[in-house]
């Protein structure tokens, strides 16, 4: 390949990550073409100053590209963010799963609508920040876990398919981050000590309940019944929305050993709590899975699956079926198997795939009771 004739458009937030993946990618002789997203709608509350969707970010990866002598772009795809970020994100709680915003932008948004982008300007690939390896074999893209276990997002690539993997490019893989700061700090970039951002981007102070109750007001809320595994009756909360499994805050008092949402029934709005042994889980299915792996996994594969992002992975058999679904069985039984969570399946530091969680039974211990709220309980 003649990397000099060969043009990428640059995913740049306004981060050290990415400043320094332009950097890379200029010196490995790349025409690079920096780009960052105005995701922000109008009525976000989170358009803060350190926000990587809000003003300064584009002031700071502008300031980057001069440094670095290639061109930027502000593309503005805050209609696109709140149709399929923020509302998925809304919509899943209301649905009692918890979301995963994260994998919804790098699939739909940073590595699907900016091609439109990136074809327009003539580019070939589009490079992003992120710490994960992607090799490209012939026809085939292979996702790796990144070289830094502290910094290592290919659990957020996981829906990528092959046609968006194959035209994507993560220098930033094979590095750590303490290396990134490094070049940041002898190339004498402003944001080589800007602090990495650790919450979800149009959320506020990480907390998702002040955004919802923002973005969808009190009536968007369901509230219900709170009952323990046993089926007894504890009391009445506000919205099903407000509560995610492992969860031990807003919940009834009066128990000796501390209580944790263990489940979530959408259905008639209960939220139903137990002891932490009653989030333990060996076996679930996910559906709409995205296979990254030439070859399905058989049962006598040696993998490990994530059940989210801080997961360390865990040994497990997964079997494919029929509609995008597969059924996982964790040799080692987990806390809090979250619906709408994603489960992210390697093989060593190779992603095989990955899906999201589905509620189905069991998903922790049911309570052992009616499900329709009209039959009133003994």
């Amino acid at each position: 390949m003649n990397r000099s004739k060969t043009r990428v458009l640059l995913g740049m937030s306004g981060g050290v990550d990415s400043s320094v993946a332009g950097y890379l990618l200029r010196e490995q002789g790349y025409d690079v073409v920096g780009v960052t997203m105005k995701v922000w709608p109008q009525d976000c509350i989170s358009r803060a100053e350190d926000k990587c969707c809000g003003p300064q970010a584009v002031a700071d990866a502008r300031n980057v590209a001069h440094s670095l002598g290639i061109p930027h772009y502000v593309v503005d795809e805050a209609d696109q963010f709140e149709q399929t970020v923020i509302n998925y994100f809304t919509s899943e709680y209301q649905a009692g799963r918890t979301p995963n915003p994260c994998v919804m932008c790098n699939e739909k948004l940073k590595f699907g609508n900016l091609w439109k982008k990136a074809e327009a300007l003539g580019c070939d690939f589009i490079a992003t920040g992120h710490y994960a390896i992607i090799e490209h074999h012939d026809d085939r893209a292979i996702l790796r876990k990144g070289t830094d276990p502290g910094k290592d997002q290919s659990y957020f690539m996981f829906s990528l398919r092959q046609r968006q993997l194959l035209r994507a490019l993560t220098p930033l893989g094979a590095m750590h981050k303490s290396q990134i700061r490094q070049i940041a700090h002898s190339l004498g970039l402003k944001v080589a000590d800007k602090a990495d951002s650790q919450e979800i981007c149009f959320v506020p102070g990480n907390d998702y309940k002040v955004f919802l109750r923002s973005h969808l007001g009190e009536k968007g809320f369901h509230g219900g019944q709170i009952y323990d595994v046993k089926g007894n009756l504890l009391g009445e909360h506000d919205g099903i929305e407000l509560f995610t499994i492992g969860q031990r805050k807003g919940l009834p008092g009066g128990s000796v050993r501390p209580r944790y949402v263990v489940d979530l029934d959408p259905e008639t709005n209960r939220v139903i709590v137990g002891e932490a042994d009653d989030l333990l889980c060996d076996k679930f299915e996910i559906d709409r899975v995205n296979w990254i792996a030439p070859d399905l996994p058989d049962e006598n594969a040696s993998l490990t699956v994530k059940i989210r992002y801080s997961h360390p992975g865990t040994p497990a058999t997964v079997t494919p079926r029929d509609g995008d679904r597969a059924s996982i069985r964790l040799l080692h039984p987990q806390k809090a198997v979250t619906p709408g969570q994603a489960a992210v399946i390697y093989a060593g530091d190779v992603v095989v795939g990955g899906g999201w969680i589905c509620r189905s039974e069991p998903v922790g211990r049911r309570a052992n009771i009616d499900r329709d709220p009209a039959v009133a309980l003994a």
